[in-house]
């Protein structure tokens, strides 16, 4: 994240002045299985997104779905800010989406398996009423369908 004095007059404005939203209750469920023999999904709000998937627009609250196989060079960095710089995550994708670094994992048999889809969402929305009545749902119950144990966040 870029420290707050580094960025552009409008930015700093409108990160001064952006409201976000406090929840009292947060929805966890408890682990009910050793890690190592969980199914895992990956989500990033890193807005990344494969050749021929429909870019990411402005605050778009969509979702891109990546397949498990994917090699993580082939991801295209969707997320374009002032507000972040994105350059690491051009040379390496696994910093907001580790997946080569959960595929270790698996191998080393820390993690069951990993899950043959994951989730891409674009960061910076600030109007999040269709992601949390629409699309985190959605995915929420894909991720249920799946036999997903564990999903590990990584936000932008």
């Amino acid at each position: 994240m870029v420290p707050l004095r580094k960025l552009d007059r409008l930015s700093r404005f409108f990160m001064k002045f952006y409201g976000g939203e406090h929840y009292e209750t947060c929805p966890n469920t408890p682990l009910r299985s050793p890690l190592n023999e969980c199914r895992v999904a990956l989500i990033t709000t890193a807005g990344f997104l494969l050749d021929g998937q429909k870019p990411f627009e402005g605050a778009d609250c969509s979702y891109r779905e990546i397949p498990n196989a994917i090699e993580t060079q082939a991801l295209i960095n969707g997320h374009k800010s002032a507000a972040y710089d994105e350059r690491g995550l051009e040379t390496d994708p696994n910093l907001a989406f580790p997946l080569d670094r959960f595929r270790e994992l698996e191998t080393e048999s820390k993690i069951g398996s990993l899950n043959h889809r994951h989730f891409s969402f674009m960061g910076s929305i600030t109007k999040p009423d269709m992601l949390i009545t629409q699309s985190a749902p959605e995915v929420g119950r894909m991720l249920k369908a799946d036999g997903v144990d564990v999903a590990f966040l990584t936000p932008v």
